[in-house]
C-alpha cells in the first residue's frame, strides 16, 4: 500500500527523465566534452599561428571550463541529476565560445 505526500511538492513527478535515460545523456555529453575540446584546441592553435601568438584568460577560462564540465559528468554519472546533465553540456558549449572571445 503506497500512501500520497500530503505536501504535493513531495509528489515524484511522472513526467521527469528516468535514472537511466539521464546517466545515457550524461554519458553522451562525455563525446560533446571531447568534441568541444577538439575545437578548443583548433581556435587556441589557430589564434597562436596567425594572431599574436599570446594565450589570455579566456583561452584559461575555457580548458577550466572542459575540466569543469567533465567533472559535473562524472557526477551526472553517480548521482543523475537533471541539472548536472544541463550544466555538464552548458560547460561543454562554453569552451569553444571562450576560446574564440580571446
Amino acid at each position: 500500500m503506497t500512501t500520497t505526500p500530503l505536501d504535493p511538492a513531495e509528489a515524484l513527478d511522472p513526467y521527469a527523465p528516468s535514472r537511466r535515460a539521464l546517466r545515457v545523456v550524461a554519458g553522451c555529453g562525455f563525446l560533446l566534452l571531447a568534441a568541444c575540446f577538439v575545437a578548443t584546441v583548433v581556435v587556441v592553435l589557430g589564434d597562436a599561428v596567425e594572431g599574436d601568438g599570446a594565450a589570455r584568460g579566456f583561452v584559461t577560462a575555457a580548458f577550466w571550463s572542459l575540466g569543469l564540465g567533465a567533472a559535473t559528468g562524472v557526477a551526472a554519472l553517480v548521482e543523475p541529476r537533471k541539472g548536472l546533465v544541463i550544466a555538464e553540456y552548458a560547460l561543454a558549449l562554453l569552451g569553444p565560445v571562450l576560446a574564440l572571445m580571446d
